[in-house]
């Protein structure tokens, strides 16, 4: 039986670092986008993730995203993650079109190890960013199809020894926020809180908690967003990431400190 064996490239059509120039040559189909031109999200049940956000704190960045997932009115799952590591120093956090966006997440993920196996050296994180933006911007066909992917990445620069928060848009255009980003269909709420709230030194447990109150508010007001589930101990994803590195904070942490925000929405000390 013959085993599998590496493609070799010329000098002329190396990919080199670039992973989805490799998937370009050997397997197109594997890219964002495709296969989904015969579709429209129209004439399909499409699972959507919302709402996600990151905040910039003091050391670093918190990111965090609802647990819900929904097919037209219907609630598709009350468990999906929407925040994911990039590497060990960045995360991604997901809304829109969930199979296409995690697919992408996926992608992004190795085509950071390949780069850092080929060079033997990582990406900057403004160097990550542009990767996850080309990404996006192939992913744009099957956007004007109604599959729509529009991540949030954040990270720790090492360099600039701060976080670090990048949102996009659906042609891919890359922005970087000075404070913090929030996406999906609960966003408009959860920015509001955020903004009322947010200052440049904030200490990181100051900033998770704003990260639920913000995930609260938005799901208070958005039928899309879900909020904390006591009963089936349901709780938005939290991570935070600094110089330590990508760090998701455990569901017995997040729900207790989701419980204190409660409490004090109950007892009128705010959401």
């Amino acid at each position: 039986m013959n085993e599998p064996s590496l493609p070799f490239f010329g000098p002329g059509s190396d990919p080199g670092p670039s992973f989805a120039d490799l998937l370009r040559r050997l397997a197109p189909h594997a890219l964002p986008g495709s296969g989904l031109d015969e579709h429209s999200a129209d004439a399909l049940e499409i699972t959507h993730a919302t709402t996600v956000l990151a905040i910039r704190f003091a050391d670093g960045v918190v990111m965090a995203g609802d647990r819900r997932a929904t097919a037209g009115y219907t609630i598709a799952s009350r468990r999906i993650e929407k925040v994911f590591p990039a590497d060990d120093y960045s995360g991604v956090a997901i809304a829109g079109a969930a199979g296409p966006a995690v697919e992408m997440v996926r992608l992004f993920q190795v085509q950071l190890e390949h780069y850092e196996k080929v060079e033997g050296e990582q990406l900057s994180l403004e160097g990550k960013a542009n990767q996850l933006s080309q990404f996006v911007r192939a992913n744009l066909p099957a956007a004007l199809q109604g599959f729509v992917v529009v991540p949030i990445f954040a990270g720790y620069d090492d360099r600039r020894r701060r976080g670090r928060v990048y949102s996009f848009d659906v042609t891919g255009g890359k922005y970087e926020e000075l404070d913090f980003a929030a996406n999906g269909s609960g966003s408009v709420h959860a920015r509001n809180w955020i903004k009322a709230a947010w200052r440049e030194d904030m200490p990181r447990d100051e900033t998770v908690d704003l990260a639920l109150r913000a995930l609260f508010a938005a799901a208070d007001e958005d039928v899309a967003t879900g909020g904390p589930d006591l009963i089936r101990r349901i709780f938005p994803t939290v991570a935070v990431i600094d110089a330590n590195g990508y760090h998701r904070l455990t569901d017995d942490v997040v729900g207790e400190r989701a419980l204190q925000v409660i409490g004090g929405r109950e007892e009128g000390a705010g959401l």
